[in-house]
């Protein structure tokens, strides 16, 4: 029987807070970068979850994440163990991390709209000071 989605979104944010707080107690943070749970996806028949990870800070966000999963595959048993005593399911799912590029996407679409804003300022400047 699939699980009403309403239901399904508060469990969602019941799992991923559960991966946080296991994550932050077991030092996944390093001094040049935070490793922070932005979003955890279970499948409908509760089995499986995928565990969304963005890494703030850094050079490169993609090297972080390659330094970071073999942690986070260590830690997995740990993590799942984690939910299954503190979060009442019928199964415990098994988790899966991947990479959430969505803060490292807007953070270069700001950087792209700061820059246009800098060289509509320099045109303006320029411009008024020809007349």
């Amino acid at each position: 029987m699939p699980i009403k989605p309403d239901r399904l979104t508060r469990v969602n944010e019941i799992l991923k807070r559960e991966i946080a707080d296991v994550l932050e107690k077991n030092g996944i943070n390093e001094s040049n970068f935070i490793v922070s749970v932005t979003k955890v996806i279970l499948s409908t028949n509760l089995r499986s979850a995928v565990v969304f990870i963005s890494i703030l800070g850094g050079k490169d966000p993609e090297e972080n994440y390659r330094k970071v999963l073999p942690r986070l595959m260590k830690l997995r048993p740990l993590v799942q163990s984690n939910i299954a005593r503190h979060v009442t399911l019928k199964y415990t799912p098994v988790i899966r991390f991947e990479h959430d590029l969505n803060i490292v996407e807007g953070d270069h679409v700001l950087a792209l709209l700061q820059e246009l804003e800098r060289d509509e300022e320099n045109k303006g400047n320029n411009g008024s000071g020809r007349e």
